[in-house]
C-alpha cells in the first residue's frame, strides 16, 4: 500500500493526468486525498480494527490561486474542458454580510476557495486574508502566555491557569464514531458508504468548530491579560512523546495551534513553537527550576526539591511561557521587559513576580468551551 504522497504522486501522477485531463494541481489536491484514505486504513489495520476500500462521492473540489481567478462579478475555474466563467450571485443588500466586510475590501485577499455542489447548485467558499505589520520589538517586549496542549482532561491548559476544551469528551466522539464507521464498513452496502460519508462529514464540522472555540478561548485570554505573544511546543519535537497519541489526537493538536496562529495575527499577537525537553518535569518556581522525572505524577505536580504543589498541565504552561522568554534572551532582544502571563501576575526573565494591578488581570475562573 502506498501512502507516501511523493511515492504517489511519482505512480500516478501522469497516468491521471492523461485519463482525465485534470489540472496539474487538481491531482496533486486529488494524489492528497488518497494518500490521506490510504493511510488512515493503514493505521486501522495495524491497530487490528476493520478497514475497506476508501471510495470518494464527495462533491466538493478544492481551488487554488492557480486554479482560480477572481473578477468583480464572476470568477473563472480550471475544468477538464479548459477555463469556465461563473457568475456570482450575491445579495442584493450586503449590509452585514461577509461581503460588506471582506469581499469589496481592499485590506483582504481572495486566496483559495472550495467549490460545493448542493441540490443542483453551486456554492463557492472562499478564503481571506491579509497582511499584518507586527512590530517584532515590542512583542519580544511583551507578555508571553504559555500554553500546553493534553490527549486527555483538557485540551489546553495555559499560564495564566486557563482550563480550556475537554480532550475526553473530543476522544470519545471520535471514537463514537469510528465504531459506528467500522460497523457500517461491515455491511459493505451503497447505502452504508452513503451513511459513512454523511455522518464523516458531520463529525469533521462538530471536532473543527470544537477547535475553533479552543483557539478562540485560547486568543481571548491572550487578549485579556494584554499578552503580545502565545507560546506552545514545537510538535514536530514531541513527537516521541505523544507517539502513543492518536492521529487523530496529533491533528487536533496541530489544528489548534493554526487555527489559534491566524485567530492572533488579527490581534497583532506572535505564536510561536518552543523546545519541549523537560517542561512537564521542571519546577516552574522562579526560585527554583528543579528538574525530576518523578516531580509529576499524573496531574499532579510536587517539586522534589522546593516543595512547591501545581497542576501539572499549569506547571507545564509555565515553562512553557518560560522557554520563550529564554529564547528571547539568548538571542538579546527584550531582556528588560518580557515576562510570563500567570494566574495573579507575571513573572519577567530575571525571575520576579509581579502582581496584577488590578482584579481584573488576576486569576479569573477556568474556564472551557461549551460541548
Amino acid at each position: 500500500m502506498i501512502t507516501d504522497q511523493g511515492d504517489l504522486n511519482a505512480a500516478t501522477y501522469d497516468d491521471v493526468r492523461e485519463d482525465t485531463e485534470l489540472h496539474s494541481n487538481h491531482v496533486q489536491s486529488a494524489r492528497s486525498l488518497a494518500a490521506n484514505a490510504l493511510s488512515n486504513c493503514q493505521d486501522r489495520i495495524f491497530e487490528g480494527e476493520p478497514a475497506s476500500k476508501p471510495t470518494f462521492r464527495g462533491t466538493v473540489l478544492v481551488y487554488s490561486v492557480r486554479t482560480i481567478t477572481y473578477n468583480d462579478d464572476h470568477c473563472t475555474l480550471a475544468t477538464v474542458d479548459g477555463r469556465i466563467r461563473a457568475e456570482y450571485v450575491t445579495p442584493e443588500d450586503d449590509e452585514g454580510t461577509p461581503f460588506a466586510e471582506y469581499w469589496d475590501s481592499e485590506e483582504w485577499e481572495r486566496n483559495e476557495a472550495t467549490l460545493h455542489k448542493r441540490d443542483g447548485e453551486y456554492y463557492l467558499h472562499v478564503a481571506v486574508e491579509k497582511e499584518l505589520e507586527t512590530d517584532a520589538s515590542a512583542v519580544e517586549n511583551g507578555a508571553v502566555l504559555g500554553v500546553d496542549l493534553n490527549v486527555d482532561g483538557s485540551l489546553a491548559v495555559t499560564s495564566t491557569g486557563a482550563f480550556l476544551g475537554n480532550a475526553d469528551s473530543l476522544n470519545h466522539k471520535r471514537s463514537e464514531y469510528e465504531r459506528r464507521r467500522g460497523r457500517l464498513q461491515q455491511t459493505g452496502t451503497r447505502s452504508a458508504h452513503l451513511t459513512i460519508q454523511s455522518i464523516g462529514s458531520r463529525f469533521s464540522r462538530w471536532s473543527e468548530d470544537y477547535l475553533h472555540r479552543v483557539s478562540k478561548a485560547i486568543v481571548q485570554e491572550a487578549r485579556r491579560h494584554d499578552c503580545s505573544a502565545i507560546a506552545f511546543e514545537d510538535l514536530e519535537q514531541i513527537r516521541d512523546r505523544i507517539s502513543n497519541a492518536s492521529k487523530f489526537q496529533q491533528w487536533a493538536f496541530r489544528t489548534i495551534q493554526e487555527y489559534t496562529e491566524y485567530k492572533a495575527e488579527e490581534h497583532g499577537i506572535l505564536v510561536e513553537s518552543v523546545e519541549p525537553a523537560y517542561t512537564s518535569q521542571r519546577c516552574s518556581h522562579a526560585a527554583c527550576g528543579f528538574t525530576h522525572e518523578d516531580n509529576r505524577d499524573g496531574d499532579d505536580f510536587e517539586c522534589l526539591n522546593c516543595g512547591k504543589e501545581l497542576h501539572a498541565d499549569y506547571n507545564a504552561a509555565r515553562n512553557i511561557g518560560w522557554r520563550l522568554l529564554q529564547h528571547w534572551l539568548k538571542s538579546g532582544a527584550g531582556r528588560a521587559n518580557c515576562q510570563v502571563a500567570l494566574k495573579s501576575g507575571t513573572l519577567n526573565a530575571n525571575g520576579d513576580y509581579s502582581p496584577a494591578e488590578s482584579i481584573g488581570q488576576s486569576g479569573s475562573p477556568l474556564t472551557t468551551p461549551p460541548l
